[in-house]
């Protein structure tokens, strides 16, 4: 093909989440070059998520993409937890979606609720016949909703010709759900190491002094949604048993939902043991997250179920802090050698936070002698390849 490839991707939405974060950087990667060009259809232009409401212009992903010359277009729906059915859409929603479509030569689709739009797309005959990749992201496809079914009947059919996995435990999570004609392939996430990099002793100094934290306070930073997934709970249980060994420690929560105006959050702290001594920053959505983690001695994450390859792990590990984590995922796979594996226990929490302090120096040493393995030019090569292998094996099957 003389001319760039052209790529669909579509999003449910546009709102504050790693899946999100991690495919607008491999898109932004890929438009870069000269061999593809990047599009993206939005099916909502605002989401009601994690006592939010989070709007499509607003949000640092679209910003970003729109500034890079990457066309986004929406439907204009409002999304929410749960995706939106196919036979929710409108006529002239479905020309939009379709006018999209038929300018594309692959569709990436991030994650698999998009796709009840290309079912629908289908049933009026509106569905070119060009591949279509559902790029995954979790390890717990039950909770993925009905959009799981769609996933499975759009494969099943043919309108889904692969799935692109981010971390292994997903692709065998996926597994019985798809078709053995369904080609599968795995992608390790990673990350832009010139982003997320060690602070300078200046830098570092403004972000502690703009929090209000000592020069020698412990720092952790836990960077999740309120959502169950995510168990903040555990995370304020450690935080609260922590602060009461180290009480000079600070810890800073970042994510959707994560602020006192969420009044569940408000009852979560209360529930957790977290006084008013314990120097908690409710910080909520932030664009500064790696000024953040700079300063972090330890990135934590305390998930119950559904990660895949968790990006905070590496995001603060390569700006140095020590991951500690929960078995989920791969997130044992991303921290190995340089980080932590608990079990979903206060007190061993705490205690591995109080041991990865005693060895900071060390440790530290470690996580940014790994910063080569988390860079995210591997992974936008390899989808690059991907893409050119489903364009390969459509031209065959024609």
């Amino acid at each position: 093909m003389i001319r760039p490839i052209r790529v669909l991707s579509l999003y449910e939405g546009f709102f504050a989440g790693g899946a999100r974060i991690l495919h607008t950087d491999l898109i932004a990667g890929l438009h870069s070059g000269a061999d593809q060009q990047h599009s993206v259809l939005s099916i909502a232009s605002a989401a009601r998520r994690e006592s939010s409401i989070q709007y499509l212009h607003a949000d640092p992903r679209y910003v970003r993409l729109t500034a890079a010359g990457v066309g986004v277009t929406t439907l204009g729906r409002i999304g929410g937890v749960d995706a939106l059915d196919p036979s929710t859409f409108t006529e002239r929603q479905l020309r939009i979606a379709a006018n999209a479509v038929r300018r594309a030569d692959v569709i990436l689709s991030l994650k698999e609720q998009p796709l009840g739009l290309l079912l629908a797309l289908r049933e009026r005959g509106l569905m070119p016949d060009i591949p279509v990749a559902a790029c995954l992201h979790r390890s717990d496809p039950e909770h993925s909703g009905p959009a799981l079914a769609w996933l499975n009947e759009a494969a099943t059919t043919g309108l889904v010709t692969a799935e692109i996995s981010c971390a292994r435990s997903t692709s065998a999570a996926y597994a019985p759900f798809l078709p053995p004609t369904t080609a599968r392939f795995v992608i390790a996430n990673g990350i832009d190491t010139d982003r997320f990099r060690p602070g300078t002793a200046l830098e570092n100094a403004q972000t502690r002094t703009q929090f209000g934290i000592p020069a020698t306070a412990p720092v952790v930073v836990f960077a999740a949604r309120f959502d169950a997934m995510k168990d903040p709970g555990l995370f304020l249980r450690s935080a609260a048993l922590f602060s009461q060994q180290r009480p000079d420690t600070h810890f800073l929560v970042c994510g959707a939902g994560m602020t006192l105006e969420n009044e569940a959050f408000r009852a979560l702290l209360h529930e957790s043991g977290i006084s008013d001594a314990t120097h908690l920053h409710a910080l909520g959505i932030r664009d500064d997250m790696p000024s953040i983690y700079r300063i972090a001695d330890i990135v934590a994450l305390t998930s119950a179920f559904g990660e895949a390859s968790p990006l905070c792990l590496l995001e603060g590990a390569a700006s140095g802090a020590t991951p500690v984590t929960t078995d989920v995922g791969d997130a044992a796979v991303s921290v190995q050698d340089i980080g932590f594996v608990t079990p979903a226990d206060p007190a061993v929490i705490a205690a591995t936070w109080r041991d990865v302090l005693s060895r900071r120096h060390d440790l530290r040493g470690r996580s940014l002698g790994a910063r080569a393995r988390f860079g995210r030019q591997r992974m936008i090569t390899e989808y690059a390849d991907v893409v050119d292998a489903l364009l390969e094996r459509n031209r065959v099957a024609a």
